[in-house]
């Protein structure tokens, strides 16, 4: 390995690690501002009604996932639609860490069906649009990946 490949390797790992923070905080500033729409189905009607109010698709999996064709077929429809809409798009790896963000109960101890996190939209409503320095971090991140003809760049977000 080369030295400019250590070097290059390494702020590689600080950037998905700072972008894999502005993304949690991202989410935690859209829930409570009510612009988040998660689950398949919910996000395919929002972005068929209203794809302009639509500034970023995540779609999240877990290796239990990666054989499931359906979410894949899912996937790779939202995927081209969020390319022909200049929606910027993020794949996510961590389902639990994702579930913790969002207050989702892991155990479903009362009794209602968990909801669906493989796929979440972030909104930004008309009214009063999200301002915040996360929103900013990632859709750079998206755009420079895309630059690097990386259309749906991976991030893996850790448990803590």
């Amino acid at each position: 390995m080369t030295l400019e490949e250590v070097v290059g390797s390494s702020s590689t790992d600080k950037k998905m690690e700072t972008v894999s923070q502005a993304l949690e905080e991202l989410l935690v500033a859209a829930q409570r501002q009510d612009c988040l729409t998660v689950g398949v189905y919910e996000s395919a009607k929002l972005m068929n009604v209203d794809p302009d109010s639509v500034v970023l698709c995540l779609l999240a999996t877990d290796e239990e996932d990666e054989d499931d064709i359906a979410l894949q077929i899912h996937f790779t429809l939202l995927q081209a639609f969020c390319c022909d809409n200049d929606i910027n798009i993020l794949r996510v790896s961590g389902m639990r860490r994702l579930a913790q963000l969002l207050g989702e109960d892991t155990e479903n101890s009362n009794g209602n069906e968990p909801r669906d996190l493989h796929c979440i939209l972030v909104t930004n409503p008309p009214v009063q649009p999200l301002q915040c320095q996360a929103l900013q971090d990632v859709s750079s991140f998206c755009a420079e990946s895309r630059c690097r003809n990386l259309w749906v760049p991976c991030l893996e977000l850790k448990d803590r």
